[in-house]
């Protein structure tokens, strides 16, 4: 099983996500993403749309989108 954060470098959403897997010691991948968001299309592939961060979990079956979202399903699972 794995997880993998999709992010942009210099992102704040991006980061605090990233600051907390780490904080709970979570196991993840980073796939760093174009800054434009037309060449994003690995993150439309998985996720839908093309906006980060995205995170997928394999464990948990899930892909979603937006922070605080990703932050509480964090929370739930990991802490």
């Amino acid at each position: 099983m794995s997880r993998t954060l999709y992010q942009l470098d210099g992102c704040p959403y991006c980061e605090k996500v990233a600051d907390r897997l780490d904080e709970l010691g979570v196991d993840y991948d980073t796939e760093w993403v174009e800054a434009l968001h037309s060449n994003r299309d690995e993150v439309k592939r998985v996720s839908g749309q093309r906006a980060v961060p995205v995170l997928v979990d394999d464990e948990y079956g899930v892909t979603m989108a937006e922070s605080d979202r990703i932050l509480e399903f964090v929370d739930q699972s990991y802490a």
